[in-house]
C-alpha cells in the first residue's frame, strides 16, 4: 500500500501529505477511460520514448466578458507530486480493460511518475485570454497524455469560479462585503469546497462553509436561519433572560431591557408593539444572549400587517378571463378582510429584487427626502402586474385603491411589512448596548432589497439620533435571496444601502455559464510541430512549442498578449513589434511596448516544484493587481472591448505554412 492509500481515511477526502493538503479524490484514476486505452496503444506502438508538448487553453472568455482568472495551478502541482498508480489501481485496470493486454503494460503503468514532466504556467490569479496557453507541459508522450483529464478538471471549474467571483467583486465595488453562501446549492461536496476556495480567490470576503474555513483558512461567517426565529412563539419560552454586563459583570435581565426599549422605539419607528411578533422578540433575545458581541439577526421572518383600517373601494375588471379574475378577486378580498394578499408565483423572467425581465420595475423607484420615503413601493408585485402575468390574454383586472377624496394610496400593510423585525432587532440591540455590547447588524433574505435596505438604514439613523448611539448608524445590512450579477447592478442603480451580499446559487453553480471549456491539445512531438485543422477556424490549434508575452503601454495597462515560437527572441522594450491576428491576414499592428512581461514560469521539473507557491491570500491579492492592469472598457459588463491576442510574424507564417502542408487538396470533377 502506497502513501496515498495509507493517507486516505474515513475522516475526509483531504489528506495531509506534509507540505500540502491533498484531495484524496484527485488521483490517476480520476480520468477518462480513453486516456488509458490510448496509453496502451502508444505503448504497444513503441512510443514510450516519444517526447511531446501539450497546451492547455480555452477558446472563449466566460459570462460574455473579455477576461478570465486563471486558478487551480496549485492543485495541478499537487497532482503531479502524488501521481502514481497504486497496486489496487493496477488490479482494477486489469479487471476493467479488455482482455489480451500484456502484463508488461501494467508493470509499466505501475512504475510511472511525473518525474520527467516539465510544467510551465502563468501565475495563478493572473488574468488570461483565449488561445494563450495557461499551462504548457513537456515530457514523455504517454505520461503527459495521461495527465489531460485530471488537469482539465482541476483548472476548468477553478478558473470559472474565480472569474465569476471577480465579476461579482467588480459590480459590488470594493467597499461592499461579499460572502459565499452556496454550499447547499453546489454540485456536491467537492464542488462546494472548490466554490468556497475559488470565490475567495476571486475577491469574496468569506464563506459560510466551515470545512472550507478549516482547510483553506478562509474567514467563516454566518448568522441564523428563519427556523431559529420561528422556533419561538412567545417570551414565555425563554429559559434564560440574564446576561452579564460586559464591564461590571453584573447579571441583568436582557428581555426586560428589550421590552422597555421596544415601547420607546414604537413611537420612533411608528410601529405599534402589538404589530410586532412576540416570538420573534424572544428568538432575538435568546440569540443575543448566546452571542452578545456578534448579534446579527434575520429580520424578515414575519410580515406583520398594520392595524390601521384599510379600504379597497373599487375592483374593476376589463375583459378578463376566469383565471385572472379569480386571482384578483381573492387578492382584493384578502385586503378587504384585513389580510395581506397571498403572493403569486413569480412570473417567468421576473425576480423578486425590484426587477422584471432584466429591467427595474416601478416597485423600487422611490426617493428619500429628509429621511422620509416618498411613494414607497410594495415588496410584492403590483396587482395589475400579477394578473397580467398569470394569463396569456392582453386584458388586465385592475384594483383601484383610493381614499374618500379620491387620493390613491398603497395599502398600509406594505409600509408595515418588515417593521416587526426592525422593531424587535432595534430593541434587542439597544438592550445589549445597556449591558456594554454592540450589535453587528441585520440580514434581509426576501422582498425588495433596495427599498428594504433604505428603510432599515433610515430606521437606524432615527434610533441613533433619538437614543444618542452613533454606532447604530454603522450597523451592517446584509442581503441575500438568490442574488446574481444583474441584481447587484440593478440595486446599484436604485441606491441601495446594503453593506454585504450573501450570494449562493448563482455564484457556485455559475448559472450564466456552467463550464469554461478548457482544452488540452498536442502541439509538438519529437520536435515536430502538430496542428489540428477544422472547418471551424476557432478550433484550429496554434502549433509548436511557444512562449507568451504581455506587452504594456506607457500608462501601465496591458495592450496585447503575443505568442512566439520558442526559438524567437523575446520582444524588447521600446522596440517595434509586428503583431498579427493568427488567422486573419489583414489584421496586424505594430506595437512599441513600454514594458514586456514573460508569462511563463517553470513550476515543475525533475519531480520537484520549482517556484515558491503563494498562499491563498497572495493569490487573492494577485487577482486584484492583475485586473488593475486591464483598461476599464475590457472589464465593463455591457459590451466589453475584446482584449487582443496576437502572434509574431514568424509564428503567423509558420502556422499557415503548416496548415497548407496538412490540409488535403480537393478535387473537382
Amino acid at each position: 500500500m502506497n502513501d496515498r492509500e495509507m493517507s486516505c481515511n474515513s475522516g475526509g477526502q483531504f489528506m495531509d501529505r506534509g507540505r500540502m493538503n491533498q484531495n484524496g479524490v484527485v488521483q490517476p484514476l480520476l480520468t477518462d477511460l480513453y486516456q488509458i486505452t490510448m496509453a496502451y496503444a502508444y505503448w504497444k506502438s513503441g512510443k514510450t520514448d516519444d517526447q511531446a508538448v501539450f497546451d492547455l487553453f480555452f477558446r472563449n472568455n466566460p459570462f460574455h466578458g473579455e477576461f478570465t482568472i486563471f486558478a487551480g495551478l496549485e492543485e495541478c502541482l499537487k497532482f503531479l507530486d502524488s501521481f502514481h498508480y497504486s497496486q489496487s489501481d493496477i488490479e482494477y485496470l486489469r479487471q476493467t480493460l479488455p482482455e489480451g493486454i500484456e502484463n508488461e503494460f501494467f508493470e509499466y503503468l505501475g512504475n510511472l511518475t511525473a518525474h520527467d514532466v516539465t510544467l510551465y504556467a502563468i501565475d495563478e490569479g493572473t488574468v488570461a485570454f483565449p488561445r494563450v496557453p495557461i499551462i504548457k507541459l513537456e515530457g514523455p508522450l504517454i505520461i503527459v497524455q495521461l495527465l489531460e483529464t485530471t488537469l482539465l478538471t482541476l483548472v476548468n471549474y477553478a478558473s470559472l469560479m474565480a472569474t465569476n467571483a471577480a465579476r461579482y467583486r467588480m459590480v459590488a465595488g470594493k467597499h461592499v462585503k461579499l460572502l459565499e453562501f452556496g454550499l447547499r446549492r453546489a454540485q456536491g461536496p467537492d464542488g462546494g469546497l472548490s466554490a468556497s476556495k475559488y470565490s475567495y480567490t476571486g475577491g469574496f470576503d468569506g464563506t459560510s462553509n466551515v470545512l472550507a474555513g478549516k482547510l483553506f483558512n478562509i474567514p467563516v461567517k454566518g448568522t441564523h436561519a428563519h427556523a431559529y426565529i420561528t422556533s419561538f412563539s412567545s417570551v414565555g419560552e425563554l429559559k434564560t433572560r440574564l446576561l452579564k454586563h460586559k464591564q461590571t459583570g453584573i447579571m441583568e435581565d436582557l428581555l426586560e431591557h428589550a421590552i422597555r426599549h421596544r415601547q420607546m422605539l414604537s413611537h420612533v419607528l411608528d410601529v405599534s408593539t402589538e404589530e410586532s411578533s412576540e416570538g420573534e422578540l424572544a428568538a432575538m433575545v435568546s440569540y443575543a444572549i448566546a452571542f452578545p458581541d456578534g448579534f446579527m439577526a434575520l429580520v424578515d421572518t414575519y410580515d406583520v400587517k398594520s392595524r390601521v383600517t384599510e379600504q379597497v373601494t373599487q375592483v374593476s375588471y376589463v375583459q378578463t378571463d376566469n383565471k385572472s379574475r379569480t386571482a384578483a378577486t381573492a387578492t382584493a378580498a384578502a385586503i378587504a378582510n384585513g389580510l395581506p394578499p397571498t403572493p403569486p408565483a413569480t412570473p417567468q423572467g421576473a425576480t423578486t429584487n425590484g426587477q422584471l425581465n432584466g429591467h427595474k420595475s416601478h416597485l423600487s423607484q422611490y426617493e428619500l427626502t429628509n429621511g422620509q420615503s416618498n411613494n414607497k413601493p410594495s415588496t410584492e408585485p403590483a396587482l395589475t402586474d400579477i394578473a397580467s402575468a398569470t394569463t396569456t390574454t392582453t386584458t388586465t383586472p385592475t384594483i383601484n385603491t383610493s381614499t374618500s377624496n379620491g387620493t390613491a394610496y398603497l395599502p398600509k400593510y406594505v409600509e408595515k411589512s418588515f417593521r416587526s423585525g426592525l422593531l424587535n432587532f432595534s430593541a434587542v440591540a439597544l438592550a445589549l448596548n445597556d449591558l456594554g455590547y454592540h450589535a453587528l447588524g441585520i440580514r434581509i433574505d426576501s422582498g425588495d432589497l433596495a427599498y428594504l435596505s433604505c428603510l432599515a438604514r433610515e430606521a437606524f439613523e432615527k434610533v441613533a439620533e433619538r437614543f444618542k448611539v452613533p454606532w447604530f448608524n454603522k450597523l451592517t445590512i446584509v442581503a441575500s435571496n438568490d442574488i446574481n450579477e444583474d441584481t447587484i447592478l440593478s440595486l446599484n442603480e436604485q441606491g441601495h444601502k446594503i453593506d454585504c451580499f450573501g450570494i449562493g446559487t448563482h455564484l457556485v453553480t455559475c448559472q450564466r455559464q456552467p463550464a469554461l471549456g478548457c482544452v488540452y491539445k498536442l502541439v509538438e512531438i519529437n520536435g515536430q510541430a502538430r496542428i489540428k485543422l477544422s472547418q471551424d477556424v476557432e478550433k484550429v490549434t496554434m502549433p509548436g512549442n511557444k512562449n507568451a508575452y504581455r506587452l504594456y503601454s506607457a500608462d501601465g495597462h496591458a495592450l496585447i498578449d503575443l505568442l512566439q515560437k520558442d526559438s524567437e527572441h523575446p520582444p524588447a522594450v521600446g522596440q517595434k513589434v509586428l503583431c498579427r491576428h493568427p488567422f486573419q491576414e489583414s489584421k496586424r499592428a505594430y506595437v512599441i511596448p513600454s514594458h514586456v512581461e514573460s508569462l511563463y514560469k517553470v513550476y515543475w521539473k525533475a519531480g520537484k516544484i520549482c517556484q515558491h507557491l503563494p498562499t491563498l491570500e497572495q493569490v487573492r491579492e494577485k487577482v486584484q493587481i492583475s485586473l488593475k492592469t486591464l483598461r476599464n472598457d475590457h472589464k465593463r459588463t455591457l459590451n466589453p472591448t475584446p482584449y487582443k491576442v496576437a502572434v509574431s510574424d514568424n509564428l503567423y507564417n509558420f502556422i499557415h505554412d503548416l496548415w497548407l502542408q496538412n490540409a488535403p487538396i480537393g478535387e473537382l470533377s
